[in-house]
Formats: structure tokens, C-alpha cells, sequence
């Protein structure tokens, strides 16, 4: 059985192309390697699958490929492929966020809508929902982004469910909730945190410290994504969390306590974009995929800490 996984150099995409790999499906991957960060950290993330018998690369962008082409004998479709970072999405950035999150999406889309894919899992974000109190994040519950990147996830996940109301193409979207663990983008908080810890330096910290994120880590949010492709529904959306909320405080606690080391941490003001408090409720996810995040955030902060051991300076 075949599948294909857009950003398939990522941080979880990688990940997942292993996962299938180790299972026995041929995986086609597509990644155009953006440079929002070293592209040396993306061909070091595929060097465990690039050789596989089983795999096939495409370093292009979506638009440049002919994918009805390469969908006709695809079983599932993985479309994680998106300009990420909700910091660096404001003014003259954005036309990155529309072309490679909305327009990317609308291809995808496109080239599956009378193909034979038995699914579509679309990776969207918390970030849809904004800034709100209303927590848990409930899938029903209000979208209001704060950011343009935010804007963009939410955009894509409507055009899955317009292409699944107007054509039948068998989408779900996934709300993911602060995705972490070994291969974590260097712009992402606790890849800076652990990396300059490492190195003594002084570590950036916006905000108070007390805002609260529900970290989920990769091989959970691959279990989810696995469980979407084999879930019968479509025209859906699930958050994906790892059950697991806490302040970014209590993670530099943990994390000093794997290391024995201590954060030099600097103070800056609360970015726009940021929002205080995610909590994701799960009984969906749980009773439709069959989702059950397993990795507590002690084993998972280690296992990024001794990921982040391996690195070069």
C-alpha cells in the first residue's frame, strides 16, 4: 500500500514517514525545503529514510509537480506541508503563508478530489482558535486566529471541508497542539530553551513565564495521524493534544532538573500572535480515532534533551 506525506523533511513528517516505512508502506514524499530554518537540519531529519527501498523523494514545490499523476495509485494522502511560525507571519511574510498553507492545500485538494485516496489528513493547528478562555478547545467551539499564520491553518481546513461537501473527497483535519521531541524546528521554544542551555547562554522568555500550552509529543501526534488515515468518516476536525497542560515555567524546572543545569533566562514583552492558555479536549479524538496520547512530558522533555545532546554547534 502507498501513501504520500507533503513536508515530508519536517520535524513530523519525518517522523511519520518512518513509522509507515517500519510498516511496510511505500511512501512518496514531497518537501521543497523552505528556508524558514538551515536546511541542513531537513536532510538530516530524512537521512534515516532516504535510501529505503520503499521510499520516493521529490524536492519540489507542490505547484511544480503533476500530483493527479502521482495520487492515482495512493491509498493515503498526508498533506503536513505549511509555512509554520505564528511570530513570523505578520506584514510582507504573509504572501508566504497564503501561497504555501492556502493555495498549497487547494492543490492537494484539487488533484485528489476524483482520485481513488481513501483519505486526506490535513495538518491544521491550535492556532485557530486564538486567544480564549473558553477552555477547553472544543472542535465546535468559536475560531477567532490572532495571527495570520492561525488565518491561514483555519482558511486551509475550510477549503478540506468544501472539497468533502462539494466533491466527496475523504478529508480530516487535525488540530495540533504544540507538537515536541527530537527534530523540533530550531525557531520552536523549547528547541532555542535546550539548545543554549546546552551552551550557557542567555535564553529568551516572552511573556511571564505562567502562559500554558497542552504539549503533545511527535510520536502521539503521529499515532493521531495514523488513526485519522484508518478513521471510515470524513469532513471532520480533531484536536490532537497530548493531555497535558503546563506553563513554560514548569517546563524550564523540568528541564533544569534533566540537565542540572540552570535557564539564564531574559525577559521580553508578550509577541502579538501569542496567546496565554491552550488546553485541548480530547473525547473526540479518543472516541473516533481512537487516540490516547502516551509519552508523559517528563519522558518527552528528556527525550529532546538527549536529542539535543547529538547536535552541532
Amino acid at each position: 500500500m502507498k501513501v504520500l506525506i507533503t513536508g515530508v523533511a519536517g520535524f513530523i513528517g519525518s517522523h511519520l514517514a518512518e513509522k509507515l516505512l517500519s510498516e511496510n508502506y511505500a511512501v512518496i514524499g514531497i518537501d521543497k525545503y523552505l528556508d524558514n530554518y538551515p536546511r541542513r537540519f531537513k536532510e538530516k531529519n530524512l537521512a534515516r529514510v532516504l535510501n529505503h527501498s520503499k521510499f520516493e523523494f521529490f524536492e519540489n514545490d507542490l505547484a511544480g509537480l503533476n500530483l493527479r499523476e502521482l495520487v492515482k495509485d495512493v491509498s493515503y494522502v498526508f498533506h503536513l506541508a505549511a509555512q509554520p511560525g505564528v511570530r513570523s507571519s505578520w506584514g510582507d511574510e504573509f504572501i508566504h503563508y497564503t501561497q504555501n498553507n492556502i493555495m498549497a492545500t487547494q492543490l492537494v485538494l484539487e488533484a485528489c478530489k476524483e482520485s481513488a485516496v481513501k483519505k486526506i489528513v490535513y495538518a491544521s493547528s491550535s492556532s485557530v482558535y486564538g486567544d480564549t478562555d473558553d477552555l477547553p478547545m472544543r472542535e465546535e467551539g468559536g475560531t477567532r486566529p490572532v495571527s495570520p499564520y492561525g488565518v491561514s491553518k483555519l482558511a486551509a481546513e475550510h477549503l478540506c471541508y468544501l472539497y468533502w461537501k462539494a466533491y466527496g473527497a475523504p478529508t480530516v483535519s487535525l488540530r495540533f497542539f504544540t507538537v515536541y521531541g527530537p527534530r523540533q524546528r530550531p525557531d520552536m521554544f523549547f528547541h532555542i530553551f535546550m539548545d543554549r542551555l546546552r551552551k550557557g547562554e542567555e535564553i529568551p522568555l516572552y511573556d511571564d513565564g505562567e502562559q500554558t500550552r497542552d504539549f503533545t509529543y511527535c510520536a502521539d501526534i503521529v499515532d493521531g495521524l495514523l488513526g485519522a488515515a484508518f478513521y471510515p468518516g470524513a469532513g471532520e476536525v480533531f484536536n490532537l493534544g497530548g493531555g497535558t497542560e503546563s506553563s513554560l515555567l514548569n517546563v524550564i524546572r523540568i528541564v533544569e532538573g534533566l540537565s542540572g543545569r540552570k535557564a539564564k533566562l531574559k525577559p521580553f514583552e508578550r509577541q502579538k500572535g501569542d496567546v496565554r492558555h491552550t488546553r485541548a479536549r480530547l473525547d473526540s479524538a479518543k472516541d473516533k480515532l481512537g487516540y490516547r496520547p502516551k509519552i508523559s512530558l517528563e519522558e518527552g522533555l528528556a527525550q529532546e534533551w538527549r536529542w539535543i545532546q547529538t547536535l552541532e554547534d
